[in-house]
């Protein structure tokens, strides 16, 4: 079965799956300051702990490692899931249901990139979401064709 929708999923998932490619190569390096300014910026976000309550005391650059790692799982989570219902080739009107779901998650990941994050993260979930989008109006067009 062909559904019209599928080659613009096959691009958010590759895109999704690129994304989180790309981003789990910034866990492998270390930041390293330019100037005295971004070395003791750095230095306070790895070494000063605050007090999280309940007998938790995390830095910057741990709460900011958190979040990237939740970055990458979710664009992973979203090309895996992207592939298995490919693969099952799943009914239209199932995929599109789903399809939406994503749409409305990875259109609320690339706002808070938009207003927090910079270039990369912007232009890799933007894409993510736009095609998720054409993806989900080709798939409601074949529904309401049949």
């Amino acid at each position: 079965m062909k559904n019209k929708g599928t080659p613009w999923l096959r691009a958010a998932m590759v895109f999704q799956l690129l994304t989180s490619a790309i981003h789990s190569l910034s866990f492998l390096r270390s930041r390293q300051g330019r100037n005295e300014t971004e070395k003791q910026l750095l230095d306070l976000m790895d070494n000063y702990k605050m007090d999280m309550g309940a007998g938790f005391h995390r830095s910057m650059g741990e709460i900011f490692t958190s979040v990237s790692f939740c970055f990458t799982m979710i664009f992973l989570l979203g090309g895996l899931l992207n592939l298995y219902m490919i693969r099952k080739q799943a009914s239209p009107d199932l995929l599109q249901g789903f399809v939406g779901i994503q749409a409305l998650v990875f259109g609320a990941v690339f706002m808070m990139a938009v207003l927090f994050a910079f270039l990369p993260p912007i232009t890799f979930s933007g894409i993510v979401f736009v095609l998720l989008v054409i993806s989900y109006f080709r798939l409601g067009a074949e529904l309401k064709k049949s």
